[in-house]
């Protein structure tokens, strides 16, 4: 089994809900994504998949949250923007632009401080 692995960035707010009492207040991240990406097949180039490929992917996701307010957004309508709900969401959305290789989402790990971190595993 091979695995890669793209780190990206993205700037946002978003407030929290039955948590510690200063998450409930609005407040903003600069976030750090890992997104963990394995296969078991490497392609005629034998990669995986092109790094540029999965960053192309990976940016369209980053695209939808940099600058935003997350609550606010339809992303989350059934789900509060915890880094959880965070991760799971840009997994699900690169899955999708994965569908027809042969890689797959192992992995989203979202950083909201350099020593807080959430894991969603598919």
């Amino acid at each position: 089994m091979f695995e890669i692995k793209v780190l990206s960035h993205f700037a946002a707010a978003h407030k929290l809900q039955m948590v510690a009492k200063k998450c409930e207040n609005l407040h903003g991240h600069n976030w750090k994504i890992e997104s963990c990406v394995v296969g078991e097949k490497l392609n005629e180039a034998g990669v995986l998949m092109d790094f540029g490929e999965l960053k192309k992917y990976i940016a369209k996701i980053m695209e939808r949250l940099d600058h935003k307010y997350l609550n606010d957004l339809n992303l989350f309508n059934d789900n509060i923007p915890s880094s959880e709900n965070v991760a799971r969401y840009i997994a699900e959305e690169l899955q999708k632009y994965l569908e027809g290789t042969s890689a797959k989402v192992s992995r989203i790990k979202v950083w909201e401080s350099e020593n807080s971190c959430a894991t969603y595993i598919l």
